[in-house]
């Protein structure tokens, strides 16, 4: 997969870069596995916008992705590879021995025609699901479990790899994409190989337009508002030295804001 440039026959079309689709297969989804998606556009129940700049952009429907893998000993046929607006990786198509079919998220090296399975007997070969009890340390796996049973959770954009790192008792030690080490029970499932789409970080949307197809608004600096509307504003001139701040004058860029207690003992060493 690669990028395409194209010539520079207007401003914007001089920036712009787009994925390279020829590994994509099937052009319309599975209608069976489709599901309406509704816009808030960042608004609650009550009408307030609690999620700044987001609204317009275009339709989508929602892909159902099999994030559990819980067809154990059942074989699976890749059918085909779609792209999938909802997230930066593209999904596989899977058709079941027993007339099934699911999505799951399509890793690096899975080809159509392959055949992939859930279950301590599958080999560690790309889009395989195991328990991490039955994946041998070293692996760079994806689509992790938080809890057993709960279905995948970590582990699941573009790109995206974390490796097994060792085996003790009912805990395994597995280092995140972030650089955090963390533990898990040996119970969750894991799906092997790292997350397709690795270019999809390298592409630039070129111009505006492109941002607001994706449902994403501009953002209007602090620094360009006045003292009324943001703590940034205001000042004859660019004034430095303020604090970065919301609009509401809570801490930014840079805060930590992480509050999960209860979590805490399963990080073994934090991000970088």
């Amino acid at each position: 997969m690669a990028l395409k440039s194209f010539n520079p026959y207007t401003a914007s079309r001089r920036f712009i870069t787009v994925l390279d689709k020829s590994h994509i297969t099937k052009q319309t989804p599975e209608k069976a596995l489709l599901e309406p998606k509704k816009r808030s556009g960042g608004r609650n129940n009550h009408g307030e916008i609690v999620i700044w700049h987001r609204g317009g952009g275009h339709k989508k429907q929602y892909r159902q992705v099999d994030f559990r893998r819980d067809k154990v000993g059942v074989p699976a046929k890749v059918a085909a590879i779609e792209y999938d607006p909802n997230r930066s990786s593209n999904i596989a198509l899977l058709h079941y021995a027993d007339g099934e079919k699911r999505y799951i998220l399509h890793p690096v090296g899975l080809e159509v025609g392959a055949t992939v399975q859930t279950g301590e007997a599958a080999d560690i070969l790309p889009g395989n699901a195991l328990k991490i009890r039955h994946i041998p340390p070293g692996t760079m796996v994806h689509n992790l479990e938080l809890y057993p049973g709960r279905g995948g959770q970590a582990v699941r954009s573009a790109g995206g790899a974390a490796q097994l790192l060792s085996k003790e008792g009912d805990l395994a030690l597995v280092k995140m994409p972030s650089g955090e080490v963390r533990k898990f029970s040996i119970d969750c499932m894991a799906t092997v190989g790292q997350v397709g789409n690795l270019d999809h970080e390298n592409e630039t949307f070129g111009k505006a337009g492109r941002t607001r197809w994706r449902g994403i608004k501009p953002t209007v600096r602090g620094v360009a508002m006045n003292p009324v509307d943001h703590p940034h504003g205001g000042g004859e001139g660019r004034v430095k030295g303020n604090h970065p701040q919301t609009p509401w004058a809570f801490p930014t860029l840079g805060k930590k804001t992480r509050r999960n207690k209860r979590t805490d003992k399963q990080i073994v060493q934090r991000r970088k």
